[in-house]
């Protein structure tokens, strides 16, 4: 463990923060060492992008105090409207004394672990936030995956008209392998590879898909190199990048999908109705047709 301590997330420049030296370990940059795999009181300082979500927000806090030394401090901060305003609460529902200041319309928080922190609630936080069986859908998932504790309505729409596949496919932005479990109904699938940026993700799919023919990968789907040698992509991309939408992530996947395929393969993807993806999937692919749309989604079949 590096002296200068640990980063979680991005710590946007306008906040003025010192992360000079800072090791990344959110789960969220492919190749970081994972907060949640470091040893018990290993690190001086942590700063913290905290997560919009409770429960998800919850367990990164905890588990940052459990990995930091004693007298060592954490750095919290977060957009008021994405949690930022419960941030002060919840440390000190952990028993911690610390500042609080508001900053460019960000809430930042300053503790120090000492002695006084609360073991109890620490456990109750890192049990609540943890990969686990959902009740919902009868698979692994965790806090912080989207859709983790329901099968969205998009992924839902493409199970349901979603042609027999077969030979190679990928799934891209495979979450907890909703789609890659259904894939691999069919036995002309020979091989999948499912792909996302989410370590939690990729954990829970290995969880959830046991196929031999599966196999997944946390990366960083936009940098990858293609190889062209996919018959069929299935996807349900992200269109929201840090809670603000983001039409180019969609139009990103539709490159890629069709820098994955080989001539004459099948990319199906599901995308809000609203979402402009035509002009790029008709300089991407030969042809592209809706094939479904309901609640909202419509589901597109495009042949490279």
């Amino acid at each position: 463990m590096r002296d200068d301590g640990l980063i979680y997330g991005l710590v946007p420049a306008l906040l003025r923060i010192d992360v000079a030296g800072a090791c990344q370990c959110s789960p969220l940059f492919p190749g970081a060492a994972l907060l949640e795999d470091m040893m018990e009181a290993s690190a001086q300082r942590i700063l913290m992008h905290a997560p919009a979500g409770t429960a998800e927000r919850r367990f990164a806090l905890a588990h940052a105090l459990r990995v930091l030394k004693m007298e060592g401090t954490l750095t919290v901060f977060a957009r008021g409207d994405k949690g930022g305003g419960r941030i002060a609460k919840e440390l000190r529902s952990f028993h911690l004394n610390m500042q609080e200041e508001a900053r460019a319309h960000h809430r930042i928080c300053t503790a120090t672990k000492t002695s006084d922190t609360c073991t109890e609630a620490l456990a109750h936080a890192l049990k609540e936030g943890a990969l686990q069986c959902s009740y919902a859908h009868g698979l692994y998932s965790q806090p912080g995956i989207f859709s983790y504790d329901r099968i969205d309505a998009g992924s839902a729409l493409l199970i349901e008209h979603l042609s027999a596949l077969h030979g190679k496919v990928a799934d891209l932005g495979c979450g907890y392998g909703v789609l890659s479990k259904h894939l691999l109904q069919s036995s002309m699938v020979t091989a999948l590879e499912g792909y996302d940026i989410d370590a939690r993700a990729v954990n829970a799919s290995r969880m959830n898909v046991t196929d031999d023919r599966a196999k997944f990968f946390w990366v960083n789907l936009l940098t990858l190199q293609a190889t062209g040698d996919y018959d069929a992509v299935v996807m349900n991309p992200p269109f929201h990048d840090g809670g603000v939408e983001d039409k180019s992530l969609g139009q990103r996947f539709i490159e890629q999908a069709s820098a994955m395929l080989r001539t004459g393969g099948e990319c199906w993807m599901v995308a809000n109705t609203h979402l402009p993806y035509e002009a790029v999937l008709s300089q991407h692919f030969t042809h592209a047709s809706v094939m479904a749309q309901a609640h909202g989604f419509k589901l597109i079949k495009a042949v490279k």
